[in-house]
C-alpha cells in the first residue's frame, strides 16, 4: 500500500487546471478553449485571474461565451490574433481555496479525492485513490492496492460513502473489485 499523502491545510490556495487553450479565433484576440471544469461561471467570471502553465504569466478574463459548441474566452492582456496565438496548446490554471466545494453537496473536485484512503465496508484500509478518470460512460477511480492499479467506476452503487473530513472513502463489498481473493473464493 502506498504511503498516506499529506493533507492540505485548509486555508493553502492550490492551483487547479481549468482550460487548454485552442486556435484563436477571429482578430482581437479571442481564443477557442477545451474546458476542464464544471464551472466555467466560476473559474471564468469578469476579472478571474488564470495562470499560463510554464510561463509563470497569469491573464485576466474579459469575457467567455459559448458558440457553436466552442467555448470562447476574451482576455485583458490579449489584443490580437497574434498573441493568441502564442498561447496555443498552453493550459490555463486558477488559484482556488483548498477548502472549496462543488456547488452540488454530491460532487467532488478531482483534486479532493486523490489520496484518499479506500476502505471496504467492515473499515479495513485496501488501498489509495490516486486519480480520476474521466470516461465517456462514467468516471473511474484508480486506486492503488499493493502496488496494483484497480479501476473503481465513481458511482453510488460501488461507493457509497466519501468521508472528506476522515479523508477515506468505502467502496462496496463485490467480489473481485479491489480484491482478487474474494473474487477466487466464489
Amino acid at each position: 500500500m502506498s504511503s498516506p499523502t499529506r493533507r492540505r491545510s485548509v486555508s493553502e490556495p492550490v492551483e487547479v487546471v481549468v482550460a487548454r487553450i485552442g486556435r484563436p479565433h477571429g482578430l482581437r484576440g479571442e481564443v477557442t478553449v477545451r474546458l476542464i471544469t464544471d464551472e466555467p461561471d466560476r473559474r471564468f467570471a469578469h476579472g478571474a485571474r488564470l495562470r499560463v502553465a510554464g510561463s509563470g504569466d497569469a491573464l485576466t478574463v474579459d469575457s467567455w461565451r459559448r458558440v457553436s459548441g466552442s467555448v470562447l474566452l476574451s482576455f485583458s492582456e490579449i489584443g490580437d490574433r497574434t498573441a493568441a496565438e502564442k498561447l496555443q496548446g498552453k493550459q490555463l490554471s486558477a488559484r482556488v481555496d483548498a477548502d472549496e466545494r462543488p456547488s452540488s453537496a454530491e460532487e467532488y473536485y478531482d483534486r479532493q479525492l486523490r489520496g484518499l484512503e479506500v476502505r471496504d465496508p467492515r473499515g479495513r484500509a485496501i488501498g489509495r485513490v490516486t486519480d480520476v478518470l474521466h470516461l465517456p460512460a462514467q468516471d473511474l477511480l484508480s486506486v492503488d492496492v499493493d502496488g496494483t492499479e484497480r479501476l473503481v467506476p465513481f458511482v453510488e452503487a460501488l461507493v457509497p460513502e466519501v468521508d472528506l473530513e476522515a479523508g477515506t472513502l468505502t467502496v462496496a463489498d463485490v467480489g473481485g473489485l479491489v480484491d482478487d481473493d474474494a473474487e477466487e473464493a466464489r
